[in-house]
């Protein structure tokens, strides 16, 4: 029998509850017991009936989404949805808010996709398994110093979805300028992979692109798959560059972390690395288990520190997985397995 999900609704346009609850009850295992149309309403809603997952509207009167979400993740972390509009400032604070340590998003209905709220349902039931903890990256953490990066010509290749946002901001944010050419794939909805962009170039040392087709990669620079849109690849060989395939989706997902893990496994062989974040569902194993057999080293975040342990359980239960590691040391590693001196042991 599956277990009934609490919901409280805060949003403070009375229509756009009724849309987000529509949505919801469309799941008989969702149970919405509340809704709220301000932060005081909210707060005495989170006190009185505990709900297990809120979805909050980013933008609110008087305190808004953010403020109150960092609030609650410093004094009673839960599992938190965001529904944001598609205009810039709400893609901006929507990233924010996974940064703070919201479990996932969703973008509220449009002209242009009026059918966007289909997926809370099922975003509701990851975030309510998922391990919510307090924000992580606020403050992020430094450069990592204490491993000697010597360039190679490795690939990095990382991929993730939820908190996968949170996580990658950590790893890459302590990357070096320097650091090895690395290509990233999230399940993040198409309205808000530029503002993410933004958000990683902000906090990294390494210039950080949205991946477009046929750009070449080069040491230095992070290349981020674009939402919704198509799976990033590689192609190229020796001269590996972008590769956008306008494919059905993937298990589910395009950009799909497998499309990108098996594509490095064709083209690249050993001379790659792979890491899998943070995330529910299977999306990635294969295409890691493949990167391994390949030759590539490989990693998965530890359960630990994942907000869902769900890929990477995956990755490791088809022995995907060469190490299980922590979020904390995710860029040591995968910087120690990229340096030429590692590269030099191994040929």
């Amino acid at each position: 029998m599956n277990r009934t999900i609490r919901v409280l609704i805060v949003d403070d346009s009375p229509s756009m509850r009724r849309l987000v609850a529509h949505a919801l009850r469309t799941d008989s295992s969702i149970v919405i017991v509340g809704e709220a149309g301000d932060v005081p309403s909210a707060r005495q809603a989170i006190k009185d009936l505990s709900p297990d997952v809120v979805t909050l509207d980013v933008e609110m009167p008087g305190m808004n989404g953010l403020d109150f979400l960092e609030k609650i993740m410093r004094l009673r972390p839960m599992p938190v949805v965001m529904v944001s509009t598609l205009t810039s400032r709400g893609a901006e604070a929507t990233i924010r808010a996974l940064e703070l340590g919201a479990v996932d998003c969703v973008a509220k209905p449009s002209t242009d996709d009026p059918n966007s709220l289909d997926c809370l349902p099922r975003k509701v039931r990851c975030a309510a398994a998922s391990s919510v903890r307090s924000a992580m990256s606020a403050h992020p953490p430094k450069a990592v110093e204490r491993v000697h990066y010597v360039p190679s010509d490795d690939i990095v290749a990382i991929g993730g979805s939820t908190g996968g946002v949170e996580a990658a901001l950590a790893v890459l944010s302590a990357f070096p300028a320097n650091g090895p050419a690395t290509l990233l794939t999230l399940h993040l909805p198409a309205p808000f992979t530029g503002s993410f962009v933004g958000r990683l170039g902000s906090l990294c040392r390494m210039r950080v692109e949205q991946a477009a087709d046929g750009a070449p990669i080069e040491p230095g620079c992070i290349y981020v798959a674009p939402g919704t849109v198509a799976h990033l690849e590689v192609a190229g060989g020796s001269r590996p560059r972008c590769r956008l395939v306008q494919g059905p989706a993937i298990n589910g997902h395009r950009p799909s972390v497998d499309a990108l893990f098996g594509s490095i496994a064709r083209v690249r062989g050993p001379r790659a690395v792979g890491a899998i974040l943070t995330g529910m569902g299977r999306d990635g194993a294969q295409g890691l288990l493949a990167m391994r057999q390949a030759g590539a080293q490989t990693f998965g975040q530890d359960e630990a520190s994942c907000v869902v342990f769900g890929m990477p359980r995956a990755a490791n239960e088809v022995g995907a997985v060469g190490e299980l590691v922590p979020l904390s040391r995710m860029a040591d590693r995968l910087l120690t397995a990229a340096s030429a001196v590692t590269a030099g042991a191994q040929t």
